[in-house]
């Protein structure tokens, strides 16, 4: 029961801290979007997407972030059986990337809080592409967990399916900022 419990804390702040990455790359992407607004607009939406940012790193994300990290480490301590199957060790490579991710979040968000409202030198469609990267890992992690031995048993044709996705996903990320730039 009580590991039951931890899994399902486990997932509500593993929605939670995905929730928050999410909204906090797109709200680079809006700051970028905002070169090409007048000056008095640019400097009012500026300053509210980096306040934005700020409190949604540090009251959602990375609260969130540290309790599906405790609830998940716990999970570990009550199954360490769990440490000796291919599968978990697939999942947390693909946390290893997120962790790398979310040091990269980390780091844009206080680029965007030192330039003072000045443009973001990164052009909009890596922010855009970037913002797509959580949504990789997510896939990667969930079909991982629920599929376990399955995962191990189909790599290719699951590989071949998750590179199908990155390049429908890029595609569309693709065309919508060429349609915003006409």
């Amino acid at each position: 029961m009580l590991y039951s419990i931890i899994k399902a804390i486990h997932i509500i702040f593993m929605v939670s801290y995905f929730a928050g990455i999410f909204y906090l790359v797109r709200l680079f992407v809006y700051y970028k979007d905002t070169d090409e607004f007048d000056e008095v607009k640019q400097k009012i939406l500026r300053n509210q997407y980096v306040f934005m940012a700020v409190r949604l790193w540090n009251i959602i994300t990375v609260p969130a972030g540290i309790l599906m990290l405790l609830s998940g480490l716990t999970m570990i301590f009550l199954n360490s059986g769990l440490m000796k199957t291919p599968w978990f060790h697939l999942k947390l490579t693909f946390l290893v990337g997120l962790g790398i991710y979310h040091f990269w979040c980390w780091k844009k968000m206080k680029e965007l809080k030192k330039l003072n409202g000045d443009i973001l030198p990164t052009p909009n469609i890596k922010l855009r592409q970037f913002n797509e990267i959580a949504t990789f890992i997510l896939f990667a992690v969930v079909f991982t967990v629920i599929l376990k031995y399955s995962v191990i048993e189909y790599w290719w044709q699951l590989l071949l399916g998750f590179f199908g996705i990155i390049i429908l996903i890029s595609s569309i990320v693709k065309l919508v900022n060429q349609n915003k730039t006409k």
